[in-house]
C-alpha cells in the first residue's frame, strides 16, 4: 500500500512547533501519538472518526485520548497530497479552543503563502533559463 508523505510545518526560524510539542510528552503518549500519525500516513485522507475529526474547511485533527487527556494535532493535505502537522496541544476538555484552531489555520495558510511563492520562484526561473 502507498504510504502518504507527512510533514511538520515548520517556522521560518527553522522551529517545528509540532516535533516540539511531541519531544514534550511522557514516551508512552509520545509513542501513540506518532502510531496515530503512522495511520495517517498509511490512510491519508481517507482516515476519518475516531482517529481523526474535521476543523474547519481543509483544516482536521489527529486525535488520542489517554485517561481523561486528550491530544490533539492539527493537519491538512496540500495540493501536491502531502500532509502537513501544524499544531500540537493537550486538552482536558472536549471542545476545540479557537486560540488553538487559530494558530492551526495562520500556520497552514504561511505554509500554503510560502509554498505559492516557492512555485511562482520556479516558474520565473523556468522562463529566465535559455536552451
Amino acid at each position: 500500500m502507498r504510504r502518504w508523505r507527512i510533514e511538520f510545518f515548520e517556522e521560518k526560524t527553522a522551529v517545528r512547533p509540532v516535533q516540539d510539542w511531541l519531544d514534550g510528552l511522557p514516551e508512552k503518549v509520545r509513542g501513540r501519538v506518532l502510531a496515530r500519525i503512522d495511520l495517517l500516513a498509511e490512510h491519508g485522507p481517507a482516515l476519518d472518526y475516531p482517529y481523526t475529526s474535521q476543523i474547519e474547511g481543509k483544516l482536521r485533527e489527529v486525535r488520542l485520548r489517554f485517561g481523561k487527556t486528550r491530544h490533539r494535532a492539527l493537519y491538512f493535505f496540500d495540493e501536491k497530497r502531502v500532509g502537513v502537522l501544524l499544531h500540537g496541544f493537550t486538552k482536558d476538555t472536549e471542545t476545540l479552543e479557537e486560540a488553538d484552531k487559530n494558530i492551526g489555520c495562520l500556520r497552514m495558510n504561511e505554509y500554503l503563502e510560502r509554498s505559492r511563492a516557492r512555485e511562482a520562484k520556479g516558474n520565473s526561473q523556468k522562463r529566465v533559463r535559455k536552451p
